[in-house]
Protein backbone atom coordinates (compact mmCIF):
# COMPACT_ATOMS: atom_id res chain seq x y z
CA UNK A 1 0.00 0.00 0.00
CA UNK A 2 1.33 3.55 -1.18
CA UNK A 3 0.87 6.69 0.97
CA UNK A 4 1.12 10.24 -0.29
CA UNK A 5 1.00 13.73 0.76
CA UNK A 6 -1.31 15.42 -1.23
CA UNK A 7 1.01 17.18 -3.15
CA UNK A 8 2.75 13.66 -4.13
CA UNK A 9 -0.34 12.27 -5.21
CA UNK A 10 -1.47 15.68 -7.53
CA UNK A 11 2.10 14.71 -9.13
CA UNK A 12 1.22 10.43 -9.30
CA UNK A 13 -2.26 11.46 -11.41
CA UNK A 14 0.09 13.94 -13.72
CA UNK A 15 2.81 10.53 -13.83
CA UNK A 16 3.19 8.76 -17.14
CA UNK A 17 2.38 5.52 -15.74
CA UNK A 18 -1.64 6.64 -14.11
CA UNK A 19 -1.79 8.47 -17.87
CA UNK A 20 -1.04 4.81 -19.34
CA UNK A 21 -3.08 2.95 -17.41
CA UNK A 22 -6.28 5.59 -18.13
CA UNK A 23 -5.16 5.64 -22.05
CA UNK A 24 -5.06 1.85 -21.97
CA UNK A 25 -8.19 2.27 -20.83
CA UNK A 26 -10.26 4.53 -23.00
CA UNK A 27 -8.17 6.27 -25.78
CA UNK A 28 -6.89 3.42 -27.12
CA UNK A 29 -9.54 1.19 -27.75
CA UNK A 30 -11.68 2.48 -30.05
CA UNK A 31 -12.87 -0.75 -31.47
CA UNK A 32 -13.54 -2.58 -28.26
CA UNK A 33 -16.27 -0.75 -25.25
CA UNK A 34 -15.02 -1.18 -21.39
CA UNK A 35 -18.10 -3.32 -19.69
CA UNK A 36 -16.72 -3.23 -16.55
CA UNK A 37 -13.62 -3.67 -14.52
CA UNK A 38 -12.29 -4.40 -11.18
CA UNK A 39 -8.63 -4.20 -9.29
CA UNK A 40 -7.87 -8.07 -8.70
CA UNK A 41 -4.10 -9.18 -7.55
CA UNK A 42 -2.43 -5.58 -7.99
CA UNK A 43 -3.84 -5.62 -11.70
CA UNK A 44 -7.46 -5.48 -13.29
CA UNK A 45 -9.73 -7.31 -14.55
CA UNK A 46 -11.93 -6.19 -17.21
CA UNK A 47 -14.58 -7.50 -19.83
CA UNK A 48 -14.60 -5.65 -23.18
CA UNK A 49 -17.68 -6.00 -25.60
CA UNK A 50 -16.97 -5.13 -29.55
CA UNK A 51 -19.11 -5.74 -32.92
CA UNK A 52 -17.28 -8.77 -34.37
CA UNK A 53 -16.63 -9.40 -38.01
CA UNK A 54 -16.18 -12.90 -37.82
CA UNK A 55 -19.90 -13.72 -36.14
CA UNK A 56 -21.27 -10.94 -36.89
CA UNK A 57 -23.16 -9.69 -34.12
CA UNK A 58 -22.06 -8.32 -30.37
CA UNK A 59 -19.62 -10.74 -28.36
CA UNK A 60 -17.55 -9.89 -24.70
CA UNK A 61 -14.33 -11.25 -23.65
CA UNK A 62 -12.57 -10.71 -20.45
CA UNK A 63 -9.10 -9.58 -19.79
CA UNK A 64 -7.14 -9.91 -16.70
CA UNK A 65 -4.23 -7.19 -16.90
CA UNK A 66 -1.36 -7.83 -14.38
CA UNK A 67 0.46 -4.62 -12.76
CA UNK A 68 2.89 -4.49 -15.61
CA UNK A 69 1.11 -4.42 -18.24
CA UNK A 70 -1.39 -1.79 -16.90
CA UNK A 71 2.07 -0.03 -16.85
CA UNK A 72 2.80 -0.82 -20.11
CA UNK A 73 5.06 -3.37 -20.31
CA UNK A 74 4.51 -6.29 -22.82
CA UNK A 75 3.71 -9.91 -21.80
CA UNK A 76 2.97 -13.15 -22.88
CA UNK A 77 -0.77 -13.75 -23.02
CA UNK A 78 -2.68 -17.08 -21.53
CA UNK A 79 -6.02 -17.53 -24.14
CA UNK A 80 -8.49 -19.64 -22.57
CA UNK A 81 -11.91 -21.15 -23.86
CA UNK A 82 -14.23 -22.06 -21.73
CA UNK A 83 -16.74 -25.30 -22.36
CA UNK A 84 -20.81 -25.65 -23.27
CA UNK A 85 -23.35 -23.08 -21.79
CA UNK A 86 -20.47 -21.12 -20.35
CA UNK A 87 -19.67 -17.18 -20.91
CA UNK A 88 -17.03 -15.32 -20.48
CA UNK A 89 -17.98 -15.07 -16.78
CA UNK A 90 -17.32 -18.93 -15.78
CA UNK A 91 -13.50 -18.76 -15.94
CA UNK A 92 -13.75 -15.17 -14.39
CA UNK A 93 -15.37 -16.04 -11.26
CA UNK A 94 -14.40 -19.18 -10.39
CA UNK A 95 -11.32 -20.58 -12.19
CA UNK A 96 -9.22 -18.11 -9.78
CA UNK A 97 -6.81 -17.03 -12.72
CA UNK A 98 -6.22 -13.87 -11.74
CA UNK A 99 -3.96 -14.91 -9.02
CA UNK A 100 -2.21 -17.03 -11.46
CA UNK A 101 -1.93 -14.43 -14.44
CA UNK A 102 -0.28 -11.80 -11.25
CA UNK A 103 2.14 -14.26 -10.25
CA UNK A 104 3.25 -15.10 -13.78
CA UNK A 105 2.67 -11.86 -15.33
CA UNK A 106 0.62 -13.53 -17.96
CA UNK A 107 -2.15 -11.06 -19.67
CA UNK A 108 -4.88 -13.84 -19.96
CA UNK A 109 -7.86 -13.19 -22.57
CA UNK A 110 -11.24 -15.43 -22.41
CA UNK A 111 -13.94 -14.70 -24.67
CA UNK A 112 -17.39 -15.97 -24.68
CA UNK A 113 -18.21 -19.49 -26.67
CA UNK A 114 -20.44 -18.68 -29.43
CA UNK A 115 -22.09 -15.89 -30.56
CA UNK A 116 -25.11 -14.35 -29.28
CA UNK A 117 -28.67 -13.04 -30.08
CA UNK A 118 -28.66 -13.37 -33.60
CA UNK A 119 -32.20 -14.71 -34.42
CA UNK A 120 -31.67 -17.84 -35.75
CA UNK A 121 -34.06 -20.18 -35.47
CA UNK A 122 -33.44 -23.24 -32.51
CA UNK A 123 -30.40 -21.23 -31.29
CA UNK A 124 -31.31 -21.40 -27.90
CA UNK A 125 -33.32 -24.91 -27.98
CA UNK A 126 -31.08 -26.71 -26.68
CA UNK A 127 -27.73 -26.49 -24.09
CA UNK A 128 -25.44 -28.63 -26.54
CA UNK A 129 -25.88 -26.81 -29.54
CA UNK A 130 -26.14 -22.97 -30.87
CA UNK A 131 -25.93 -20.30 -28.01
CA UNK A 132 -23.46 -21.17 -25.51
CA UNK A 133 -22.08 -24.13 -27.61
CA UNK A 134 -20.31 -22.30 -30.78
CA UNK A 135 -17.94 -25.94 -30.51
CA UNK A 136 -14.75 -23.60 -32.15
CA UNK A 137 -15.47 -24.43 -35.72
CA UNK A 138 -16.78 -22.50 -38.81
CA UNK A 139 -19.89 -23.27 -39.50
CA UNK A 140 -20.17 -24.58 -43.52
CA UNK A 141 -24.09 -24.78 -43.39
CA UNK A 142 -26.53 -22.10 -44.63
CA UNK A 143 -28.33 -21.73 -41.08
CA UNK A 144 -25.51 -20.90 -39.49
CA UNK A 145 -22.44 -19.99 -41.01
CA UNK A 146 -23.14 -16.63 -41.05
CA UNK A 147 -22.75 -16.08 -37.42
CA UNK A 148 -21.02 -19.35 -35.91
CA UNK A 149 -17.41 -18.79 -37.00
CA UNK A 150 -15.65 -19.54 -33.21
CA UNK A 151 -12.53 -20.93 -35.12
CA UNK A 152 -11.46 -18.21 -36.98
CA UNK A 153 -12.70 -15.46 -34.18
CA UNK A 154 -10.42 -17.64 -31.71
CA UNK A 155 -7.51 -17.42 -34.28
CA UNK A 156 -7.62 -14.54 -36.43
CA UNK A 157 -10.44 -11.90 -34.89
CA UNK A 158 -9.31 -12.13 -31.20
CA UNK A 159 -5.89 -12.23 -31.35
CA UNK A 160 -5.39 -9.05 -33.57
CA UNK A 161 -7.27 -7.12 -31.12
CA UNK A 162 -5.37 -8.20 -28.00
CA UNK A 163 -2.24 -6.90 -30.26
CA UNK A 164 -3.44 -3.70 -30.83
CA UNK A 165 -5.57 -3.34 -27.87
CA UNK A 166 -3.27 -4.51 -25.11
CA UNK A 167 0.69 -5.22 -24.28
CA UNK A 168 1.15 -8.32 -25.34
CA UNK A 169 3.83 -10.43 -26.82
CA UNK A 170 2.61 -11.77 -30.03
CA UNK A 171 4.76 -14.42 -30.70
CA UNK A 172 4.31 -15.36 -27.22
CA UNK A 173 0.74 -17.12 -26.65
CA UNK A 174 -1.00 -19.72 -25.11
CA UNK A 175 -3.95 -21.61 -24.94
CA UNK A 176 -6.18 -23.58 -22.92
CA UNK A 177 -9.82 -24.94 -22.01
CA UNK A 178 -12.00 -26.84 -20.48
CA UNK A 179 -14.48 -29.64 -22.10
CA UNK A 180 -15.29 -28.30 -25.22
CA UNK A 181 -12.47 -25.29 -24.41
CA UNK A 182 -10.54 -27.90 -24.22
CA UNK A 183 -11.50 -29.05 -27.88
CA UNK A 184 -11.18 -25.57 -28.63
CA UNK A 185 -7.58 -25.13 -27.24
CA UNK A 186 -6.08 -28.12 -29.05
CA UNK A 187 -7.30 -27.95 -32.26
CA UNK A 188 -6.65 -24.22 -32.63
CA UNK A 189 -2.76 -25.10 -31.59
CA UNK A 190 -2.57 -28.02 -33.75
CA UNK A 191 -4.29 -26.02 -36.97
CA UNK A 192 -2.06 -23.66 -36.79
CA UNK A 193 1.46 -24.88 -35.92
CA UNK A 194 3.83 -22.16 -34.59
CA UNK A 195 1.06 -19.91 -33.30
CA UNK A 196 0.90 -21.19 -29.93
CA UNK A 197 3.51 -22.25 -28.07
CA UNK A 198 1.93 -24.19 -25.22
CA UNK A 199 -1.22 -25.48 -25.01
CA UNK A 200 -3.54 -28.06 -22.50
CA UNK A 201 -6.77 -28.89 -21.58
CA UNK A 202 -8.94 -29.67 -18.73
CA UNK A 203 -11.48 -32.83 -19.60
CA UNK A 204 -11.34 -32.13 -23.69
CA UNK A 205 -13.36 -33.29 -25.96
CA UNK A 206 -10.56 -34.95 -27.15
CA UNK A 207 -12.79 -37.29 -30.23
CA UNK A 208 -15.45 -35.71 -31.50
CA UNK A 209 -16.09 -37.45 -34.42
CA UNK A 210 -16.99 -40.40 -32.45
CA UNK A 211 -18.98 -39.02 -29.76
CA UNK A 212 -22.56 -37.49 -28.93
CA UNK A 213 -22.18 -34.00 -28.51
CA UNK A 214 -19.49 -33.55 -31.39
CA UNK A 215 -21.61 -35.51 -33.88
CA UNK A 216 -24.77 -33.19 -32.98
CA UNK A 217 -22.50 -30.49 -33.38
CA UNK A 218 -20.22 -31.17 -36.45
CA UNK A 219 -23.73 -32.42 -38.24
CA UNK A 220 -25.40 -28.89 -37.24
CA UNK A 221 -22.55 -26.72 -38.30
CA UNK A 222 -20.47 -28.59 -40.82
CA UNK A 223 -23.05 -30.86 -42.77
CA UNK A 224 -22.82 -34.50 -43.15
CA UNK A 225 -19.41 -35.05 -44.88
CA UNK A 226 -17.02 -36.50 -42.15
CA UNK A 227 -14.13 -35.86 -43.50
CA UNK A 228 -14.95 -31.80 -42.97
CA UNK A 229 -15.76 -33.29 -39.13
CA UNK A 230 -12.08 -34.65 -39.22
CA UNK A 231 -10.54 -31.21 -39.52
CA UNK A 232 -11.66 -30.25 -36.27
CA UNK A 233 -10.88 -33.08 -34.30
CA UNK A 234 -8.08 -33.16 -32.07
CA UNK A 235 -7.24 -36.80 -32.00
CA UNK A 236 -7.35 -36.86 -35.98
CA UNK A 237 -5.34 -33.39 -36.05
CA UNK A 238 -2.25 -34.97 -34.07
CA UNK A 239 -1.98 -37.70 -36.66
CA UNK A 240 -0.87 -35.17 -39.13
CA UNK A 241 0.55 -32.41 -37.64
CA UNK A 242 3.79 -30.95 -38.82
CA UNK A 243 4.91 -28.18 -37.31
CA UNK A 244 7.12 -27.15 -33.97
CA UNK A 245 7.33 -29.10 -30.85
CA UNK A 246 4.07 -29.25 -28.93
CA UNK A 247 4.40 -30.63 -25.43
CA UNK A 248 0.20 -31.33 -24.57
CA UNK A 249 -0.94 -30.89 -20.80
CA UNK A 250 -4.20 -32.94 -19.78
CA UNK A 251 -5.82 -33.12 -16.55
CA UNK A 252 -9.23 -35.52 -16.20
CA UNK A 253 -11.24 -35.85 -13.63
CA UNK A 254 -11.93 -39.89 -13.39
CA UNK A 255 -15.36 -39.67 -11.65
CA UNK A 256 -16.42 -37.22 -14.63
CA UNK A 257 -19.53 -38.37 -15.33
CA UNK A 258 -18.89 -37.10 -18.80
CA UNK A 259 -15.77 -39.33 -18.96
CA UNK A 260 -18.33 -42.47 -18.06
CA UNK A 261 -20.43 -41.60 -20.98
CA UNK A 262 -18.13 -41.76 -23.76
CA UNK A 263 -18.49 -37.71 -24.18
CA UNK A 264 -14.70 -37.02 -24.01
CA UNK A 265 -12.47 -40.00 -25.00
CA UNK A 266 -9.26 -39.00 -23.59
CA UNK A 267 -7.86 -42.43 -24.75
CA UNK A 268 -8.04 -41.98 -27.83
CA UNK A 269 -6.00 -38.98 -28.29
CA UNK A 270 -3.63 -40.25 -26.14
CA UNK A 271 -3.00 -43.54 -28.02
CA UNK A 272 -3.05 -40.74 -31.48
CA UNK A 273 -0.27 -38.56 -29.73
CA UNK A 274 1.74 -42.31 -29.07
CA UNK A 275 1.36 -43.59 -32.41
CA UNK A 276 2.71 -39.66 -33.74
CA UNK A 277 5.44 -39.34 -30.96
CA UNK A 278 3.81 -36.09 -29.95
CA UNK A 279 4.54 -35.35 -26.34
CA UNK A 280 1.11 -35.77 -23.93
CA UNK A 281 1.01 -36.10 -20.83
CA UNK A 282 -2.46 -36.75 -19.47
CA UNK A 283 -3.33 -37.09 -15.59
CA UNK A 284 -6.16 -39.09 -14.19
CA UNK A 285 -6.93 -36.94 -11.29
CA UNK A 286 -9.27 -39.61 -9.01
CA UNK A 287 -12.63 -38.38 -7.29
CA UNK A 288 -12.60 -35.55 -9.12
CA UNK A 289 -15.70 -34.23 -11.57
CA UNK A 290 -16.26 -31.65 -14.72
CA UNK A 291 -16.41 -28.83 -12.72
CA UNK A 292 -14.68 -25.68 -12.03
CA UNK A 293 -13.95 -27.33 -8.28
CA UNK A 294 -11.66 -29.46 -10.56
CA UNK A 295 -10.22 -27.15 -12.51
CA UNK A 296 -9.23 -24.84 -10.08
CA UNK A 297 -7.56 -27.19 -8.29
CA UNK A 298 -4.73 -27.92 -10.74
CA UNK A 299 -4.71 -24.47 -12.89
CA UNK A 300 -1.62 -23.37 -11.30
CA UNK A 301 0.20 -26.76 -12.26
CA UNK A 302 -1.14 -25.42 -15.93
CA UNK A 303 -0.24 -22.29 -15.85
CA UNK A 304 3.73 -23.50 -14.58
CA UNK A 305 3.42 -25.52 -17.70
CA UNK A 306 2.34 -22.63 -20.07
CA UNK A 307 5.69 -20.55 -18.48
CA UNK A 308 7.91 -22.97 -19.20
CA UNK A 309 7.21 -22.06 -22.87
CA UNK A 310 6.01 -18.55 -22.59
CA UNK A 311 8.76 -17.13 -19.95
CA UNK A 312 11.59 -18.48 -21.58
Amino acid sequence: MRVFSLGALDHWRRSPVSKFREVSAITRMSKLTLVSSNKCFGGEQRVYSHESSEVNCTMKFGVFLPSDALDGKKLPVFYWLSGLTCTEQNFITKAGGQRLGAKFNFIIVNPDTSPRGCNIEGEDDSYDFGSGAGFYVDSTTDKWKKNYRMYSYITKELPALVNENFPSIPDRIGISGHSMGGHGALISALKNPGMFRSVSAFAPISHPTKCAWGKKCFGGYLGSDENVWREYDATELVKSYNGPPLDILVDQGAADNFLKEGQLLPERLMESCAESKMPCVMRMQEGYDHSYFFVSTFMEDHFAHHAKFLNN
